[in-house]
């Protein structure tokens, strides 16, 4: 007798930065959800679509938890991820490897507050060189805490994934596929080129300054003789930003444009044409209304 078919949502939580989005990306084999070595890269919820043997999985990428949710934009991220664990019928909590702090008691924190299936996934595991420490590190995470399973990874090496597949798709209800099996997210072109923008200022600005952007995509075309056309808004909360965003002679923006245009071309597989322009809106992140236009959940 064959096994029955299984198909549900998967919240992908943790705090920020233990490698949820590589996570992800590596479970659906594409570039999904945009990496970078900054916290809090992801700003929003990312389904993404796998498709197994036996089952389709639907991985809810999340923001990192944010402990201190003082603007409106950090309320945002939040509700996405108390949002992805409400519509989720098994979550995977990320940890990094051989660290646990309070960031990641809140997540579990508020795992607990529903009944479904919690997997741990300890991620990072090809950064202890001594792999024995793991051993305690799991039993002290485990003495007081449950989890229905246990595993260790390496999303960035791809090492572990299997069994973490497994087991997702074997807590999993029975249930007939949601997507076509050809799909891989139910984001739009659209959505995924303005955050391969974001992904560039990034990763190519200082350490405070990307918190202080995101990007609008005004316009989006398939042109007749084949390129894409893309403008895209980098907006910031002031003029001194903006001028940083420029860069002297304009060098900046264009480095970040012509970054962010080959990666687009690498989604799209076809040529793309990219303008940029960068805008200031003060106190966007803080202004739930922009929030709004800007698309955030």
């Amino acid at each position: 007798m064959s096994e029955p078919f299984r198909c549900g949502n998967v919240a992908i939580v943790g705090r920020p930065n233990v490698g949820k989005s590589t996570l992800l990306n590596a479970l659906v084999d594409a570039h999904l959800s945009i990496v970078t070595p900054r916290a809090n890269t992801t700003r929003q919820r990312i389904l993404g679509i796998a498709n197994p043997a036996g089952g389709q999985i639907l991985y809810l990428d999340t923001p990192g938890l944010q402990r201190e949710a003082k603007r409106a934009i950090n309320r945002s991220l939040n509700r996405a991820v108390h949002a992805a664990i409400a519509d989720a019928e098994v979550a995977v909590q990320v940890v990094a490897a051989e660290r646990w702090d309070d960031e990641d008691a809140a997540v579990y924190a508020a795992l607990a507050e529903r009944t479904l299936p919690r997997l741990l996934a300890v991620n990072k595991v090809d950064l202890v060189p001594d792999k024995e420490k793991l051993l305690p590190f799991v039993e002290g995470l485990t003495r007081e805490r449950t989890w229905d399973e246990v595993l260790l990874v390496s999303a960035g090496k791809r090492s572990g994934l299997d069994a973490l597949q497994r087991a997702i798709l074997a807590h999993l209800p029975e249930g007939d596929a949601r997507y076509d099996p050809d799909s891989y997210t139910d984001r739009s072109e659209r959505f995924l080129v303005g955050e391969l923008v974001r992904e560039q200022l990034m990763r190519q600005l200082g350490q405070e300054l990307p918190y202080a952007t995101t990007v609008e995509i005004e316009h989006f075309e398939d042109r007749p003789d084949g390129v894409t056309e893309v403008h895209a808004v980098v907006w910031v909360e002031r003029e001194g930003q903006k001028a940083i965003v420029i860069g002297a002679g304009g060098r900046r923006a264009k480095a970040i444009g012509s970054a962010a245009r080959r990666s687009i071309e690498a989604l799209l597989e076809r040529k793309v044409f990219l303008k940029l322009w960068v805008r200031v809106r003060t106190g966007w992140s803080d202004d739930e209304a922009a929030l709004r236009q800007f698309g955030y959940e």
